[in-house]
């Protein structure tokens, strides 16, 4: 598949609004309490009895920082007292044991991800006590088989520490660079050492991690068409496997740290669409491939190999290259996925010692997906990360006619296949090189609960 996108601004400027990114279908605003602990333990119960046990994919959230960035979105707990994290690692050595005894020990774990806040926060010995009640309580697959990535904050790791992660058995890491200017450093309050990332990244590809991931942000105050580019040359420079260039939502109402963000430093949404096009054009130049959203990786990336192959999926954290595991997510607001159901642990470390304490599974919310559930997550999925649907195959599995089963959708998805989105024919949905980044504009057609009631405030712009 030829992954070259075409930016058509005035098609983006037509189409662009506010939606979900499908991490899921449904996405969690769908999430009710009414799904409980019981209800996530009856499908870990109906996962295990699966004639083909799905393999396992672990997911911890640290949520320390010891600094606030001013445009974070995230669930987290910003202190400068690693003491603070003690108790929070003490409840997480619990959740892991707690879980272990739910799942099968015959099921292998092949992927693991640390996200947050921040892991780097905690100590190494404290990354260590999760690592070993992981392999203690999971049946984990050797470092030749398993995906096990971190994400980490440059300022919170030197070289010798990015060694040690690699020892104790990580063997993919994403670094948070966001931007290289340092006036756009301080106008975000996350100041750091240019030379000092790029020391790490080095360190990171001399001891043997696999694939390595940048994550850049455009949208942020003080950025300029200038200072951007330079940052993506410096990016590439550093030649990362794998680039998720984020676009900065401005959504203050919804998260406090980003009214401390001077709004009169926002690039235009002119000039941000601009950054969009260069560092799609940069990317490209530089032999990377588009695989959907915000993300690049290199060719020969195992993301690209499984879009290639039809097995990428999307999740919670962004794209996979694990289309059939089970997800265990442990931590405050984690989110798990087994089998056909979504499910989510509690909010607060109040909430989460209260659980565990009390020997039960912190989970307060979720979901059970219906049949139509399952169907249209399908359809979405294969445009999220194929950016083509076999209506062939869907009308076959699902014993549909699609037009009939999608006629809403069907008069929108044709004037999309008008202005270039998509090309539609009676047996597949196509979406375009200009349609692509507007992916998620075509999914909706597809979204029941949205379509039912548009919650746009809620949601961050497709660019």
């Amino acid at each position: 598949m030829d992954n070259k996108i075409i930016f058509d601004k005035q098609l983006i400027n037509r189409y662009d609004c506010a939606g979900p990114r499908y991490t899921s279908y449904p996405t969690a605003l769908q999430f009710s309490t009414a799904y409980s602990a019981r209800d996530y333990i009856g499908w870990v119960e109906q996962s295990n009895n699966d004639p083909i046990p799905s393999p396992l994919s672990l997911y911890f959230h640290i949520p320390f920082c010891n600094t606030i960035c001013y445009y974070c979105g995230c669930s987290k707990i910003v202190t400068k007292d690693p003491g603070k994290a003690e108790t929070y690692v003490s409840l997480l050595l619990r959740e892991i044991k707690l879980q272990g005894q739910l799942f099968d020990r015959d099921r292998k774990v092949t992927q693991m991800h640390w996200g947050g806040g921040t892991p780097t926060f905690l100590h190494d010995s404290d990354i260590q006590s999760i690592l070993d009640a992981a392999a203690a309580n999971f049946n984990m697959a050797p470092d030749d088989e398993g995906e096990y990535s971190i994400e980490v904050d440059p300022r919170t790791v030197s070289a010798d520490r990015i060694v040690r992660l690699r020892e104790m058995g990580f063997n993919r890491i994403s670094f948070g660079v966001q931007d290289f200017d340092p006036q756009v450093q301080i106008a975000v309050n996350r100041v750091q050492d240019n030379q000092h990332i790029i020391d790490n990244i080095n360190a990171a590809r001399e001891c043997g991690f696999q694939s390595i991931n940048i994550d850049l942000m455009y949208g942020l105050p003080k950025q300029t068409l200038k200072t951007f580019a330079d940052t993506l040359q410096q990016t590439i420079a550093a030649n990362p496997d794998r680039l998720a260039i984020y676009s900065y939502a401005h959504m203050p109402d919804l998260f406090k740290p980003q009214r401390r963000i001077d709004e009169s430093e926002l690039p235009e949404p002119a000039v941000k669409l601009d950054m969009l096009q260069m560092s799609i054009e940069h990317l490209q130049n530089a032999g990377y491939v588009y695989i959907g959203m915000d993300h690049f990786a290199k060719a020969d990336d195992d993301l690209v190999k499984a879009q290639q192959n039809g097995t990428l999926q999307r999740n919670f954290q962004g794209y996979s290259t694990h289309a059939d595991c089970d997800i265990v997510a442990m931590g405050i607001t984690a989110i798990s996925q087994i089998g056909d159901s979504y499910s989510q642990n509690v909010k607060t470390t109040e909430d989460y010692e209260s659980c565990l304490l009390q020997d039960q599974v912190p989970v307060f919310r979720g979901i059970e997906l219906e049949p139509d559930d399952l169907l249209r997550r399908e359809v979405i999925s294969a445009l999220m990360c194929n950016f083509r649907l076999d209506i062939n195959h869907i009308e076959e599995k699902w014993g549909i006619e699609f037009t009939q089963y999608f006629d809403a959708s069907i008069p929108h998805l044709e004037q999309m296949a008008d202005d270039g989105l998509l090309k539609m024919t009676r047996d597949t949905i196509e979406v375009t090189p200009a349609g692509r980044l507007l992916v998620r504009i075509i999914c909706m057609e597809f979204d029941r609960y949205l379509q039912e009631r548009r919650k746009e405030e809620r949601y961050s712009r497709v660019i």
